[in-house]
């Protein structure tokens, strides 16, 4: 008798994510078959899953905490933006087109049959069902068709639990004042609240919590203190991009990564920001490429000619030429592979209004984007050293050129992927996640003078998550949230 519980928030980046994937580990721990749900996501930050899909990599992430591969289902709606007002649109994994968001709010009712049957399929395979909303509970402007939050609440019949971040100020009015502005047919959903990223002493915030219980009549099932380990666990969103990135005087070499607005997959950096001899630099447009940068790193990007322009409006096009010329080396992954070529062509219009743009011309190669997207889980070897990388292709578009016939990787079933200039301190490839991968990230920190590795990142995100499950266990009414589940009824 599978049973299910949401967890809603004030706002975006309140913690929902990072508690679910908590949660996911610690009911595992307790023998529970747990499953993670998200009806709606939105993030340029993709997993691969082993059924052939997309999700978002927040819920890959609550699917290792809870033992389990990562499945379409889990996230059956993803939009990744590749503008202010428009996106592209996933369901069940796969790309069904684009949307400005307009139009977008006309189509969220027909999706919830596709959001239903998902829920549906991982309640036939488990125990407890942890379902995470999105952005704020409190988007009255947004509930008609909604299927992300109280929309999904009321049509699968679940409850609801609020979580509202101390850290960002005003948490009693966020939490009281989504109270206020639901219908109350949508607050009544609503069984408990936990305060999230609590600094100092507890006993301080002890009046707070007691006028939100009886402001809403909600039960109050935690005060969660801010854990520091946090910051190893990869980052849903580029919300929080750079911070608490800084310089370390232990650091033997610099990496810059340009972090242009459509950053997709930046997560690929997360090992790098915890190796001590690494100072790792987020820059924003207008930051210049600093002078001593060792390697400077083109991320993924959702909109490749679009983020190339505002790269050459910033004046990185110079800054980089300029790094070139000391010496430098530079990286390019997917997209940020795809600038380094002579030129990146949209003649189909995938990312937007059809396009076509001169590349930096740092590698002899051009692209063209098409609408088939490849989703793959890779692994094999460097082309030129050999050394061992696991990691996955999420691209569209094909890269030919001269540049190709040396190529950066070599895949286990015999393909190449990637170019690599003639000097060989420029390089670029489709593959995500190469840092992750060891040896793959002592080869990069080598080459740039920063040693080999010490860290096992796999290792170290499981003792994260165990650390995360023992402190909510310690902080939050484990046995009461347990209690407040209960059995769907989809309507």
């Amino acid at each position: 008798m599978t049973k299910a519980i949401m967890f809603q928030g004030t706002g975006s980046d309140v913690g929902k994510s990072t508690i679910v994937a908590g949660l996911a580990r610690l009911y595992r721990d307790r023998g529970l078959n747990v499953r993670p749900f998200k009806p709606q996501n939105m993030s340029n930050n993709a997993a691969v899953t082993a059924d052939g899909g997309e999700i978002g990599r927040a819920q890959a992430l609550q699917a290792r905490a809870a033992g389990v591969a990562p499945s379409v289902h889990m996230n059956p709606v993803l939009l990744k933006p590749h503008s202010d007002i428009g996106a592209q649109v996933v369901v069940h994994g796969r790309v069904v087109g684009n949307s400005e968001a307009t139009a977008y709010q006309g189509r969220k009712a027909q999706l919830m049959a596709a959001v239903l049957d998902s829920f549906v399929l991982l309640c036939a395979e488990a125990d407890l069902v942890l379902v995470e909303g999105a952005g704020s509970a409190s988007e009255v402007n947004l509930r008609p068709g909604d299927i992300a939050n109280m929309g999904f609440a009321r049509a699968a019949n679940v409850p609801v639990v609020l979580i509202g971040d101390i850290e960002r100020g005003g948490v009693i009015a966020s939490l009281v004042g989504t109270k206020t502005v639901l219908p109350p047919e949508d607050a009544g959903m609503i069984e408990g609240f936990i305060v999230n990223k609590f600094r100092g002493d507890p006993a301080l915030f002890a009046q707070g919590r007691a006028h939100v219980r009886e402001a809403t009549g909600w039960r109050d099932l935690g005060l969660v203190p801010h854990l520091p380990e946090l910051q190893r666990l990869p980052a849903e969103d580029a919300l929080g991009l750079g911070a608490g990135m800084g310089a370390r005087r232990e650091a033997k070499a610099r990496i810059v990564v340009l972090a242009y607005p459509h950053i997709a997959n930046f997560d690929d950096f997360d090992p790098l920001l915890l190796e001590p001899s690494v100072e790792l630099l987020f820059l924003r447009a207008g930051d210049p490429i600093p002078v001593d940068a060792d390697l400077v790193v083109l991320p993924g990007s959702k909109a490749t000619i679009a983020d190339l322009t505002m790269l050459r409006a910033c004046g990185w096009e110079i800054d980089l030429k300029a790094h070139v010329r000391r010496g430098g080396r530079v990286m390019g992954i997917c997209g940020g592979y795809q600038m380094l070529g002579t030129h990146v062509s949209d003649p189909h219009g995938v990312e937007g209004s059809p396009a076509h743009c001169a590349g930096l011309g740092l590698l002899d190669v051009e692209t063209e984007l098409t609408a088939d997207k490849r989703l793959r889980e890779v692994r094999g070897a460097s082309h030129r050293h050999g050394v061992a990388f696991r990691g996955y292709e999420m691209h569209v578009g094909r890269t030919t050129g001269k540049d190709c016939a040396r190529p950066m990787l070599r895949f286990a079933n015999g393909r190449f992927d990637g170019a690599v200039s003639q000097d060989g301190r420029i390089a670029g490839c489709y593959v995500h996640g190469l840092f992750a991968h060891d040896e793959q990230r002592s080869l990069w920190m080598q080459s740039i003078g920063a040693g080999r590795s010490a860290m096992h990142y796999d290792r170290f995100i499981e003792e994260t998550l165990d650390e995360l499950a023992r402190h909510l266990e310690r902080h939050v009414d484990c046995d009461a949230l347990l209690k407040t589940a209960r059995l769907p009824c989809i309507r």
